[in-house]
């Protein structure tokens, strides 16, 4: 077994062994556990981006790692697998996860307890559900990643936040029951939770029980598209990610992207065209289920008054777009649609810690949970004009009056967050929603064959597509206008040097995404091209051996009389 197939593993246990450490820390050292916390996700994000690299060095054949945790071959042990598509969402949860830890740093982790250790747990979760290959194992992991989210999105306690946060607890709950029973009902049918025996023995069902198995199916199905934000499951996704604080809100942009990878990982591998009478099945149901969630999320938007909710909305309208796109199951606009999930996400994260910092100056600058951390310089607001300049009867200059550099820093990152979120040239949102439009033109429908003409939910599609970029364009803008353009006796707000940093980091990454999108599209296109084809994958899972252990022999030689 060679080292990057072991180090497959170390993202799930390093942040483990980095929250045990911090509990054993207890309160009184949050400096040092701020400090272990971000070491060790920038570890996690450099392990993440070495096997992003290690399978993208592979040819297409052997692109697949394979770890056996319990040194048990599959169908009968734990099995972790990294390809393409889950190492993308690896580095994608790192970056994420870095991000927001940075924010965080500047005050919002001293607002409860144990922020640093859930925080982990969090990442735990959510790095073993992108790797893990077996239904059950996938159910922990959702598990873990949930019971840390349960504790994050109560982090600062107060009313709306708890309201929401039990809302959050009770759908998740129901949707974790579900999964359950649909695993079980799966179980039933064909004796195995092994992914990549899942699509060995789905054609071989008998017509007496398939309507079971598509049952287990469309129950198991109803768990993931809930955490995704399908509508109408989606009524509690809205309160909680706009009431949690920003740096978990900005965390939770990975979280709906956990369901959609999910269904778009089991409905390629599981009813792809090698599926026989149960190929593509549910693909009717992504795409008028994500055509649903992108109209209602796009008309939703323009009610939307707060910027908070405008972030947790814009997470539904990204979210209607890739379901209604991977229910296709073209592999050119499943490329571009994981395109458009990175650069998507990426904003989305920029803009929840955006939304603190320009809503922060409506409250004069009160920071309850300031300590003793480092403000940055005053704005140049309070500087004296210079000599020779004519001031009006308020004492401010007529001309050359200086724009503090705050407002001009949380302006042009606003305006830089609304053009990648409505997907306006020249920045990375543009060159995803246009991916997904060209895609469109030339459709493969559910698995037919390639026709001139597009489809009525292909014409659908490319509607909502532009309708939503002018619903979020027209929101965007009365909200830009109403807190930058609109003259107001507010001081501009206090910022630090750990809240910046991450928004220039998300937003550095969206500019090279828009710089160098040849590179990613290409990776794109090559992971849905994979998935297109599940047998790279049963054979990569089944081929992988357990490790020979000692001999009885060898063992009864080591023993001296």
């Amino acid at each position: 077994m060679s080292l990057m197939n072991q180090l497959i593993v170390a993202p799930i246990l390093l942040p483990l062994l980095t929250a045990s450490i911090m509990m054993l820390l207890g309160e009184k050292h949050r400096p040092l556990k701020a400090k272990i916390n971000l070491l060790s996700s920038l570890a996690g994000l450099g392990i993440a981006v070495s096997l992003l690299w290690w399978v993208q060095e592979q040819g297409q054949a052997s692109s697949i790692g394979v770890y056996l945790p319990g040194n048990w071959p599959a169908p009968f042990g734990i099995v972790l697998v990294v390809d393409r598509l889950s190492a993308l969402m690896l580095v994608l949860t790192g970056v994420v996860g870095v991000s927001a830890l940075m924010f965080a740093s500047a005050r919002w982790d001293r607002a409860g307890s144990s922020f640093h250790a859930l925080f982990q747990i969090q990442l735990m979760g959510l790095y073993g559900a992108f790797l893990t290959a077996d239904l059950f194992n996938l159910f922990v992991f959702f598990e873990v990643l949930l019971a840390a989210s349960y504790g994050l999105i109560l982090h600062g306690s107060g009313r709306a936040r708890v309201k929401a946060g039990l809302h959050y607890i009770a759908i998740n709950l129901l949707a974790s029951s579900l999964f359950l029973v649909g695993a079980a009902m799966l179980y039933g049918v064909t004796g195995t939770l092994n992914m990549a025996d899942l699509a060995l023995k789905i054609p071989l069902v008998p017509e007496a029980d398939r309507g079971l198995l598509h049952a287990g199916a469309a129950i198991l199905a109803t768990a993931f598209l809930a955490k995704a934000g399908i509508w109408p499951l989606n009524f509690w996704l809205v309160p909680a990610y706009s009431s949690a604080s920003a740096p978990v809100a900005a965390l939770f942009a990975i979280m709906t992207k956990v369901g959609i990878y999910t269904v778009l990982r089991l409905w390629t591998l599981l009813f792809s065209g090698q599926a026989g009478a149960s190929a593509f099945f549910g693909g009717e149901w992504l795409v008028y289920g994500g055509l649903a969630t992108l109209g209602v999320a796009a008309v939703s938007i323009l009610a939307a008054q707060r910027l908070e909710r405008m972030a947790s909305l814009s997470i539904l309208v990204s979210a209607g777009i890739l379901l209604a796109a991977i229910g296709f199951g073209q592999p050119a606009l499943t490329a571009g649609a994981l395109f458009y999930l990175v650069s998507s996400t990426l904003a989305l994260c920029a803009l929840f810690l955006l939304a603190e910092l320009i809503e922060r100056s409506r409250s004069a600058n009160e920071i309850p949970l300031e300590d003793d951390g480092e403000n940055l310089p005053p704005p140049l607001e309070s500087l004296q004009p210079p000599k020779g300049i004519n001031l009006d009867d308020e004492q401010k200059a007529v001309i050359g009056q200086v724009i503090p550099w705050t407002m001009a820093f949380l302006g042009l990152s606003f305006i830089a967050c609304a053009l990648l979120i409505i997907g306006m040239p020249p920045l990375s949102g543009f060159i995803g929603k246009v991916s997904l439009i060209s895609a469109l033109f030339n459709p493969a429908g559910l698995g037919g064959p390639p026709g001139p003409a597009l489809s009525l939910a292909g014409w659908t599609l490319l509607a909502l597509l532009i309708l939503s970029g002018m619903a979020s364009l027209i929101a965007l803008t009365r909200v830009g206008i109403q807190r930058f353009w609109t003259p107001q006796e507010r001081p501009s707000p206090l910022l630090r040097r750990n809240e910046c940093i991450p928004i220039v980091l998300l937003l550095g990454l969206c500019v090279l995404l828009s710089v160098r999108a040849e590179p990613l599209l290409r990776y794109t296109q090559d992971t849905a091209a994979s998935l297109q084809d599940p047998q790279h994958y049963v054979d990569a899972v089944f081929s992988t051996r357990a490790i020979a252990g000692p001999t009885a022999h060898n063992l009864a030689g080591q023993v001296q009389p």
